[in-house]
Parts: C-alpha cells; structure tokens; sequence
C-alpha cells in the first residue's frame, strides 16, 4: 500500500514510472529486515550504482537540519563531495558494525585500500528505534548489511522494512518511503527521487496534504526521533548545488508537520549519478556538466515535494506494530479507514 492509494500525492509534478527512488536510472535499493518479538530493526543499503563506487566517486552532499545523531561519513563527504560507498540506514547502536561491513565490501573490490592508497569514507545514517526495537540487543550484524547490499535492485520495498522496521512517527508506525518527480530539461526527462528513513515529529503535529491533522490517542507527546532523507537525481550537478537541493529536504518535512525538535537528528543526503570523480589522479583534470543555475528551482520544488510525500508513504506502507514490552505503534492505513479521519 502507498501513499498515492489514499490521495496523498503532493503538488503537480508529475512522478516517476514507480514513483520511488529507484526510478533514477542506476540507483538500487536493498533491505535486510529483523522482525521477531522484542527485535524490530534492519538495515538499508542505497546505492548510486551497481560499479566500484570507491573507483568512480559519484559526486554528493549532505545538510544537518538539526544535529542529535550518530551518523559516519558525513564531515568527508562535505569536504571532498563525494560518496565512495554505497548509504546505510540502521538503528543508532548499528553504525559502527555497518560501517565495519562497508569498509570490508570495499576492501573486497579494492584490496590496496589502507595499504597502497587511501582509506575508505563509509556512511552511514541512524536513527533510534528503541520503542519498539530493543536496541541493546545489538541485533544488527555485518551479515546483514551484506544481504542488503546484495539484494540491493530498482524496485523499492516501502513500510516496516530495512531500517525501518521498528521506526516511529508522529506517535505512529514510521518506516521506509519513497517518491520520485519527472523533471524536464530541453527535451530529455530527468528524475529526482527521495528515500526516507521516519522516526520524527510530535504526536498531533501530522498534516496530510488536504489539511487534516492525525493524532493518535495515547501517544507520547514529546517530540523525539530523527528523520535521514537520501535525494538522487540523473541532472548534472556540482557539490555546492547538491547541497542546496538537500536543504530543501527540510522544507518537505515541515509541510508534514515537523519543526526539527531539539532531540531530532535530522539529515539530508543527495548525490547525482550524472557525474563522478575517479580516484586514480589520471587524467589531472575532471570534465563535468553542471546544470545551469536558472534551472535549478525544478529540483528544488521536486525535493521538497518528493521528501514531504515519502514521509507519508512511509506513514502508510507501514503497518500496526507491536514490539519491545508490548510497545505498539499504529500504521497510518488502518486510521484512515476509519470514520474519523474520512476526508
């Protein structure tokens, strides 16, 4: 089930084929999903493609909304602009073990990494989904990020999967979503896509897209969590516009009712697969594209449209949950069924 079942599609841009991040031609996305009594976590692995990214580094960004979170990679890729391996989402308490799995997948396809040549940037991004999951059970293990990786592919499960499986939001069952937008360029049609990992916003803060406001009775009322945003696109961009484009993230995610609370990790991340950087030092000099600045508000509406509409994806892919202590998350379907929040 997704969001676009229920008339939540956001703004007139028209969407990709699947309307995921996957509709970015090369981009994969894979789960490993831990679902059992008291353990409710997993992993995502995003991928900009399927080659040697450590080889050929494609070019990226990231933007901190607000920053209470545990991720790694972050402070190298805005420094240099790129990525060299493929995105992990997990629980808080997993980065270091995916960030271990990352290394040594790196290592595989390159064996001189540390030894001959540099050392590798992983990244990963967190958040904590201790409600429902019992994160000190250290659940998530290298294996997993493994089979997330390998099973990485075009088509984009969304709800209670990968990272998301034990995530909350808005007092109720958050997870995985994702949405893509067409963007038309002199005749050629580009896409930009959004994945999001929710686990953010206070309980009675959602805003559906027709200006009704859900609020689960009985939820906490705190605003805590933490919400990653992966934005890919085939347009040629430099770094600098990357990271204008992940700022607008944060405009998506104020349409569906967050303000970025104090204790919110709240991350953009957005790369293109149009250009990269390779790691041998030949040829001295790089040739790139870039898209022309007077264009750029295309991808800007389409991040914040794309982030805004995966959140609820994510909101209705994800079904009632019962975790850790009996701990219960309600999925945002089965409340839209009801008479209560007909429209």
């Amino acid at each position: 089930m997704r969001a676009g079942d229920f008339g939540l599609t956001v703004g007139s841009t028209p969407s990709g084929a699947g309307n995921t991040i996957g509709d970015v031609p090369g981009v994969l996305v894979g789960h490993a999903t831990l679902s059992c009594g008291a353990v409710q976590t997993g992993v995502t692995a995003i991928l900009p493609n399927a080659g040697n990214l450590f080889q050929d580094k494609p070019i990226a960004a990231g933007y901190v909304l607000n920053g209470f979170g545990k991720s790694t990679g972050l402070v190298q890729v805005n420094e240099l602009g790129t990525l060299e391996t493929p995105i992990l989402l997990t629980n808080t308490f997993g980065v270091g073990t995916c960030a271990n799995a990352l290394i040594r997948h790196a290592i595989a396809a390159n064996p001189t990494i540390g030894r001959e040549t540099s050392t590798v940037n992983p990244v990963v991004l967190e958040c904590n989904d201790g409600y429902l999951n019992d994160i000190q059970a250290m659940a998530v293990t290298e294996a997993h990020a493994d089979a997330a990786i390998a099973g990485a592919s075009a088509d984009v499960a969304v709800g209670a999967v990968g990272a998301g499986t034990g995530m909350s939001c808005f007092g109720l069952k958050g997870g995985i979503g994702s949405a893509s937008r067409q963007i038309r360029i002199d005749r050629r049609v580009y896409h930009l896509g959004a994945l999001v990992l929710t686990n953010f916003g206070r309980p009675g803060d959602l805003r559906l897209p027709d200006g009704r406001r859900i609020d689960p009775r009985g939820a906490p009322s705190v605003e805590m969590g933490s919400c990653i945003v992966v934005l890919a696109t085939d347009i040629p961009l430099d770094h600098r516009q990357l990271g204008r484009v992940a700022r607008r993230a944060g405009v998506g995610l104020a349409w569906s009712g967050s303000f970025w609370g104090n204790g919110s990790g709240d991350i953009a991340l957005a790369f293109t697969t149009a250009n990269t950087m390779p790691h041998a030092n030949k040829p001295h000099f790089a040739a790139h594209r870039v898209l022309n600045e007077a264009r750029i508000d295309a991808l800007f509406q389409a991040a914040a449209e794309t982030t805004y509409e995966a959140v609820l994806d994510a909101l209705v892919a994800a079904p009632t949950t019962v975790g850790r202590n009996g701990n219960v998350r309600t999925g945002l379907a089965s409340l839209l069924k009801t008479p209560a929040y007909a429209p």
